[in-house]
C-alpha cells in the first residue's frame, strides 16, 4: 500500500456503485485508480474523491491497476462551487491537465501551480482572466514549452514599444524587425503584456500571482495565453469552450 497527495481531475462512473478518480501527484503525474463502493461512501471519505478534492489516499497495487483503500480530505475546494464561471474554469484546468500530465511524470510544481491557482480562484483574490492567463502560460513553460521572451529575435533589443509575438516558436520581433509577410503565426502586442508575460514565465513561485495588469493589457494578454496554449496543445477543450459562453 502506497500513501500520495493529489487532486481529483475527473470521475468515471462504473455501474452502479463503482467509480474511477484521476488523480493528479507531484511524484507519479496523473493516476488512474478504482474507487469500489464509491456511491456507499459517505462523509468526509466520500467528498475525498469527488472532483477537484485536494486528498491524502490510500492506495492498493494489484497487477496493473489501483484501487483505493482510504481517502481523507485536506481541502475541497467548496468554494468553487458558489458560482458557475469559478467551477467552469476550475474545470477546464483539470481538463488540460488530464490532457498534459502523464503516468510518472514528476513534477511537484505542476502541482503547486493547480494548488495555488484554485486557492485564488476560490477566495476571489484575484481576477478570474489573470489567474487563467497565469495558469495557462506557466502550465505551458513547466511542460517544456517555455517562450523565448528575453529579447528580439531580430536585433536583440529589450524592451520594444510594440511587438510581433509567434505562436508557435514563442519569440517576437520587435516592430522595426517584423517581416510582414509572415504576419499569420504572430499576434502584435505591447510592451506591458510582454512584461506581463515576462513576469509570468519567470517569477518564483513565491511571486508568481503578485502582480496586476490594467483591462486593456488583459484583454490582449488573455487571448495570448489562450492561443498559445491551444496552438502548442494542437486540440480545443470542451470546458473552455463552455467557460467562454458564460463570461
Amino acid at each position: 500500500m502506497t500513501t500520495v497527495e493529489g487532486i481529483v481531475l475527473k470521475e468515471r462512473s462504473v455501474g452502479e456503485q463503482d467509480k474511477f478518480i484521476d488523480i493528479l501527484t507531484g511524484e507519479s503525474g496523473v493516476i488512474e485508480v478504482s474507487v469500489k463502493g464509491a456511491r456507499k461512501i459517505n462523509g468526509k471519505s466520500g467528498s475525498s474523491t469527488q472532483l477537484l478534492a485536494y486528498s491524502r489516499f490510500c492506495i492498493d497495487k494489484r497487477g496493473k491497476y489501483l484501487y483505493l483503500n482510504s481517502a481523507e480530505p485536506i481541502h475541497i475546494f467548496y468554494g468553487l462551487r458558489d458560482s458557475l464561471s469559478k467551477i467552469s474554469l476550475a474545470s477546464y484546468f483539470a481538463e488540460i491537465m488530464r490532457f498534459c500530465i502523464k503516468p510518472e511524470a514528476q513534477n511537484g510544481d505542476i502541482m503547486r501551480l493547480l494548488l495555488n491557482t484554485l486557492h485564488y480562484l476560490e477566495n476571489g483574490q484575484r481576477d478570474e482572466k489573470l489567474l487563467k492567463s497565469v495558469f495557462e502560460l506557466r502550465l505551458m513553460s513547466e511542460i517544456g514549452y517555455m517562450p523565448d521572451v528575453v529579447a528580439c529575435r531580430g536585433c536583440g533589443v529589450y524592451e520594444p514599444a510594440e511587438l510581433y509575438f509567434c505562436m508557435e516558436s514563442g519569440g517576437f520581433y520587435c516592430a522595426d524587425c517584423f517581416d510582414n509577410e509572415s504576419s499569420d503565426n504572430y499576434m502584435k502586442i505591447k510592451l506591458p503584456v510582454l512584461s506581463a508575460v515576462r513576469h509570468i514565465v519567470l517569477a518564483d513561485f513565491s511571486r508568481l500571482f503578485n502582480f496586476r495588469v490594467s483591462e486593456e493589457v488583459q484583454q490582449k494578454l488573455s487571448a495570448l495565453t489562450e492561443m498559445y496554449a491551444l496552438t502548442h496543445l494542437e486540440r480545443s477543450f470542451g470546458t473552455l469552450d463552455f467557460y467562454k459562453t458564460i463570461i
